[in-house]
């Protein structure tokens, strides 16, 4: 896996997309976050509280919150997201399109970072889970749709027009089939209401049960729990007197997160929050021995996440003497790193995927503007292999019929390359699929060897070499004509 580019215990300050665009791809192995619920409201923090200043609002328009860049994304390289996007914004309205909208972008971005064994946890309500669900479906593939779990509390109001509103939703998806969770770690402890249980003299426990048909007692030792189910109501919500409150609008309580990091976590795993609020995943993770890293846009998070750390007595108090013992006992004040500054990505060369950084579309000149058809042409014509009599295939070598051909991008749309003919090449249908969304082509090529689908590379390779200069030859012979004629010469 690519190593990250951040320290552990690094807290981020500003807009989450911007940071996680600068993070090292398939650098982290769990997402557990708590986004906005687009409720329609602002929220704010209790203002003495260790919280106050702390605020954030849910509500969403179309012209205020989109930008261009982003719709310019998902409709090229992610169609099937922009179709739930759209047919949301006809069932719904705007309001939950550009909520939907903002989210995409990011779950995008999300989805680079985590390695293949990697999960995501999204924490919504009913508000918006209907349609996030068919959001991540899009992105994650339905095929990695886990769990949908339901949290169940009692506090909070009641209503006598409906029925009391009492559990929120986790999305669970993972990234890939290698995903890993551990059951046995979040086992619930057994009810033994209905058991007759008996002690023997080494205070050990043991289930006591009479066959209804011989009348034979059989004694089982009590094991050590029953595997957790995907409807939680033993973690209760936070009361306003509870000693982990903070203020903040949003909390949630560490045992809830808790939870969600031993079951896709093992101990010095990377755990991040892209939504960190008050910091409860990332206590919870310095709290089960993982490594963590956090976003918000709220500046004083780094106040919070110390108090929270303290009164968790993980964090050393101030002016306790360093001392081996007390290193080994405590975390220190300066492990922890609050910056908001970009990290500088460092896998260059070692990720088969794009940087999904979305950049301004560039003014194409008139040789550019040419009609997708004609692209293909010219493009036939110039992978063509005159002694196999087909089109080379730029991914993995392989020379075919043109039925069997399809037009991709040589520089990835989620990465700024445009629809013209100078990034534009010609693949077989599997590689076309492999290719994904924001697969490089080296990155294809490498896939391609692994999955032992290249047939050979040189041949490949020398495919976009000719897809290249064909782009080259109808610049330099139409710059400034939007139409051409078959009299290009392309060879």
């Amino acid at each position: 896996m690519v190593e990250p580019n951040w320290k552990n215990r690094t807290l981020f300050h500003g807009d989450n997309l911007k940071f996680m665009r600068a993070m090292n791809s398939e650098s982290v192995d769990l997402i557990a976050t708590d986004p906005p619920f687009n409720k329609g409201r602002d929220f704010h923090a209790t203002p003495d509280s260790l919280a106050r200043g702390a605020s954030f609002q849910d509500r969403w328009s179309w012209e205020g919150d989109i930008h261009e860049e982003w719709i310019a994304q998902l409709e090229n390289d992610w169609e099937k997201v922009w179709e739930v996007i759209n047919s949301t914004r006809n069932s719904w309205g705007d309001d939950m399109g550009a909520y939907l909208c903002f989210m995409a972008v990011r779950l995008i971005a999300m989805k680079r970072l985590l390695k293949p064994s990697g999960s995501i946890y999204l924490h919504c309500d009913p508000t918006a889970s209907h349609y996030l669900k068919m959001l991540m479906d899009a992105i994650f593939g339905r095929k990695n749709f886990r769990n949908e779990i339901i949290w169940c509390y009692e506090v909070g109001g009641r209503s006598k027009q409906k029925f009391a509103s009492k559990h929120d939703i986790l999305l669970y998806y993972s990234k890939s089939n290698k995903s890993k969770f551990n059951a046995d770690q979040v086992r619930l402890e057994r009810r033994k209401t209905h058991m007759k249980i008996e002690i023997d003299e080494n205070g050990t426990e043991w289930q006591v049960k009479r066959d209804a048909k011989s009348g034979k007692i059989y004694r089982y030792p009590i094991d050590i729990g029953v595997l957790c189910p995907d409807w939680w109501s033993d973690i209760q919500q936070l009361n306003r007197s509870d000693p982990q409150r903070t203020g903040y609008p949003t909390q949630k309580p560490l045992a809830l997160y808790e939870r969600v990091i031993k079951a896709s976590t093992d101990e010095n795993d990377i755990v991040l929050d892209p939504f960190a609020g008050c910091a409860t995943t990332c206590v919870a993770a310095e709290k089960l021995n993982r490594q963590w890293v956090g976003i918000d846009i709220w500046p004083e998070v780094q106040d919070v996440v110390v108090n929270r750390l303290e009164n968790e007595s993980l964090i050393a108090p101030k002016y306790t003497r360093k001392t081996p013992e007390m290193k080994e006992r405590y975390l220190w004040a300066e492990e922890l790193h609050f910056t908001n500054r970009l990290p500088k990505r460092t896998d260059d060369g070692k990720t088969d995927t794009s940087y999904l950084a979305v950049k301004e579309e560039a003014v194409l000149e008139g040789w550019q503007r040419i009609p997708k058809q004609k692209v293909v042409d010219l493009l036939q014509r110039a992978q063509w292999h005159e002694e196999r009599k087909g089109i080379v295939c730029g991914g993995c070598g392989r020379v075919l019929e043109r039925p069997f051909m399809h037009l991709d991008h040589i520089r990835p749309r989620s990465d700024g390359g445009a629809n013209d003919i100078s990034n534009r090449i010609l693949l077989c249908a599997p590689c076309n699929i492999r290719k994904q969304d924001d697969r490089t082509m080296r990155g294809l090529r490498q896939e391609n060897v692994r999955v032992n689908w290249m047939v050979n590379k040189e041949l490949a390779e020398t495919a976009q070499i000719k897809a290249d200069n064909c782009a080259k030859r109808v610049k330099r012979t139409y710059p400034n004509l939007p139409e051409l004629t078959e009299s290009v010469d392309t060879q």
